[in-house]
């Protein structure tokens, strides 16, 4: 296919696009567009390409959605944007949900791209890959003779992990306010933030002003926003360790989404860790799993590259 290639990244509310100019090479020309800017992703793409790009022609693209795709139709999660990739007029399209991209970066990021959260180094066995922004989105990752194989997941969407008597009354509280069913990513995700915030003060007895993750994040010496966050991690960590347990993550579970890393002390000093090993019969076998923070600023960017190079390299020798 003929160079360059567009890759993406649409989340429910930024876009995020890029080239790659030569195969196997990096995103170049990285652009962010806010997704309440543009109709539709032919409209995002169209702008990218003529304000960010220099009116190029992509001969192949790989678009990540944050949301279930089925063939070449998508559909945003937590907007708007829904449709055929068909329609963005380019001759050879991958459609993945945004974990499945996010999912075949794993391999492509080292460095400073990924912080420890506890446990061994990762390794080449299945691994899992996790993260709340706007939503909780999951994937897994898999090896295989060809290189590596993502596999998409709603997990976000599983009933809301609670352990402890603070979680249960949390969940309570929301559920006599009406959230009859709530799942983890009603919780753990930027939103979710905002509602555990809330919860929490229903918990502790408490008025307090309905303040978005950002607020939260950056008012860490409020006694209610740090322990939401120390809440939001523990939880975290008994998410991950029910996702690391479904996939059989022995490679490693790495952790990814907007929030996480502008919180990244908070979260290596957090339960999040003991959180994760903590289940009746298999501790050891939890224990043995790296958990890992990815840092890397835009690494669904890099596993739409990734996976595009692989597929079309694949093309050639069949």
């Amino acid at each position: 296919m003929s160079l360059p290639w567009l890759v993406a990244d649409i989340g429910g509310t930024n876009a995020r696009f890029a080239l790659v100019t030569e195969p196997g090479g990096q995103p170049e020309a990285v652009a962010v567009l806010a997704g309440a800017d543009h109709d539709g992703l032919p409209e995002a793409v169209a702008a990218y390409l003529a304000e960010h790009a220099g009116g190029v022609q992509p001969g192949a693209a790989c678009i990540a959605i944050a949301g279930p795709v089925e063939g070449d139709r998508y559909r945003l999660t937590n907007a708007g944007w829904s449709g055929s990739v068909l329609d963005l007029g380019i001759p050879h399209v991958e459609l993945l949900n945004d974990f499945e991209a996010l999912a075949a970066s794993l391999p492509h990021l080292e460095g400073d791209d990924l912080v420890s959260l506890g446990g061994p180094e990762p390794s080449r066995g299945v691994k899992a890959v996790l993260g709340p922004g706007t939503g909780l989105g999951v994937g897994g990752l898999v090896p295989a003779a060809e290189g590596w194989v993502p596999v998409p997941g709603e997990g976000g969407h599983v009933t809301v992990p609670v352990l402890d008597e603070r979680d249960h009354a949390i969940v309570q509280a929301l559920r006599a306010e009406g959230l009859t069913h709530v799942v983890a990513e009603h919780l753990l995700s930027g939103p979710g933030l905002t509602r555990l915030h809330h919860g929490l003060a229903l918990v502790n007895g408490v008025d307090a002003p309905r303040l978005s993750a950002s607020d939260i994040v950056a008012r860490l010496d409020d006694s209610l926003c740090a322990e939401t966050i120390e809440v939001f991690c523990g939880m975290l960590g008994t998410f991950a360790g029910n996702v690391a347990l479904t996939l059989g993550a022995r490679g490693g579970v790495y952790l990814g989404g907007g929030v996480l890393p502008r919180i990244v002390e908070r979260v290596r000093a957090s339960d999040f860790r003991r959180r994760f090993e903590a289940t009746p019969t298999l501790t050891d076998y939890l224990s043995a799993i790296a958990t890992t923070l990815i840092v890397a600023p835009q690494p669904a960017l890099v596993g739409a590259a990734a996976w595009l190079n692989q597929r079309l390299s694949n093309m050639e020798y069949v």
